[in-house]
């Protein structure tokens, strides 16, 4: 009988004290106003240029928050003519893929170009293309080959 009232005087004072840790008021969180989502601005115009023995290839463009490209690309080879245009494109990690369009001798012209982004300077891409549809495109973006001869500095845009 001694055992018979101890369990239940044991059971009960569980009972009690676990009843007591739910009577207690329970703790108030206070909301936080949400945070204001934040805007990113363009960051203003990057420029690139490569120049070797009186060839250049320059390069400015803009990247939105999305990682849109919109710019301009231009290649003044030494022996070929000269050839300008838009570039617009997406940053896709840390290469650039882009539509050149571009106009040379009186044609208008669309290539796809890639560019890898390295130590603040981009690197041309090359690999094998394919012409549809009026556009130049690569075959295949995975085996683009970067030649770091073909490298683009950053340099300071010039105002036109």
């Amino acid at each position: 009988m001694k055992k018979a009232v101890i369990i239940t005087t044991l059971i009960l004072t569980v009972l009690i004290s676990c009843k007591k840790a739910t009577d207690t008021e329970p703790v108030q969180i206070e909301p936080k106003a949400p945070k204001e989502a934040e805007i990113v601005e363009p960051a203003g115009d990057q420029c690139y240029e490569w120049k070797l023995n009186g060839s250049v290839i320059a390069m400015s463009f803009n990247v939105n928050s999305h990682q849109e490209v919109n710019g301009k690309l231009s290649y003044n080879l030494v022996g070929k003519d000269k050839n300008e245009g838009t570039l617009i494109g997406n940053m896709k990690g840390d290469t650039l893929i882009a539509d050149y369009t571009f106009v040379s001798e009186g044609v208008s012209s669309v290539r796809e170009v890639a560019f890898l982004q390295k130590d603040g300077a981009f690197i041309e891409g090359y690999g094998d293309v394919a012409a549809a549809n009026d556009k130049v495109t690569f075959k295949d973006k995975t085996k683009l080959k970067f030649d770091q001869k073909n490298t683009l500095t950053k340099v300071d845009c010039k105002v036109e």
